[in-house]
């Protein structure tokens, strides 16, 4: 069942958290569907896993082929692994880093994503939407090195991606995070494992603080909302990870 983030005068933000998790196998996920009135679009639409509720899903707002968008935070396959089925079902195209955009067409038929696929520039850009629009903030090394957080000024929700992720079950992944303190213990080891540098973590802090968000929504894990929104932001500033921790001692010859 689709968890409703936003709904108000036509414009609406689900959120799924519970299509990519069956029997444990695969990480959970998030997926998330925007619409404004009748046009829409998919935000990181994960993989086969998630592909047919989704897509039941939008025909309740509009007909499918009328999807506009699906926009890719990186290119990793919990992101885009359903891709060729989006491309044969729908007209949508593809937004994605434009460091991305020659490798995408893998996880597709030859052709499928000829002339649909659209390169965010590093410094980002705005995405329309029917009559209101999405931004892409760049998100370089959060963890992927071409990599876009997706900011909603009518939600004021933050898609995240991989920033701001906590590890959980899909039941969890659907409870909103008000508090951050207990909270961390899910969140740290992943940021400090996948985010790059604690130097990113700063610059990406500065840009986004005076930001009107009334949500931070990651790709994997709860929501988070409240005083929750700006205590990640303060926590985040200030961490140290990736190869902020490496030295000499990791990389040596297996014996």
């Amino acid at each position: 069942m689709a968890i409703e983030l936003f709904n108000q005068n036509g414009h609406v933000c689900l959120m799924f958290s519970h299509l990519s998790d069956e029997g444990g196998e695969a990480v959970q996920a998030n997926q998330f569907l925007i619409v404004h009135n009748d046009h829409g679009c998919v935000i990181d639409p994960g993989g086969n896993m998630a592909f047919n509720e989704l897509l039941l899903t939008i025909g309740r707002y509009f007909p499918p082929q009328k999807l506009d968008k699906i926009l890719a935070s990186h290119a990793d396959p919990d992101i885009i692994a359903s891709l060729d089925r989006w491309m044969t079902s729908t007209q949508a195209q593809l937004y994605i880093s434009k460091l991305w955009e020659r490798f995408a067409p893998h996880f597709c038929k030859p052709g499928k994503t000829q002339g649909r696929i659209v390169g965010i520039p590093d410094a980002g850009m705005r995405i329309p939407v029917g009559a209101t629009e999405l931004v892409a903030l760049p998100a370089h090394f959060m963890h992927s090195e071409g990599n876009f957080q997706f900011w909603d000024p009518v939600s004021r929700i933050l898609f995240t991606g991989d920033l701001g992720v906590s590890l959980m079950t899909s039941a969890d992944a659907g409870k909103r995070v008000t508090s951050l303190a207990a909270h961390i213990p899910r969140m740290e080891g992943f940021h400090r494992r996948y985010m790059v540098s604690g130097k990113v973590l700063k610059l990406w802090a500065n840009m986004v603080r005076d930001l009107p968000i009334d949500m931070i929504v990651p790709q994997h894990g709860a929501p988070l909302g409240g005083a929750a929104v700006w205590e990640f932001i303060e926590w985040v500033q200030t961490l140290s990870c990736g190869i902020d921790h490496l030295g000499q001692g990791h990389y040596v010859v297996p014996a």
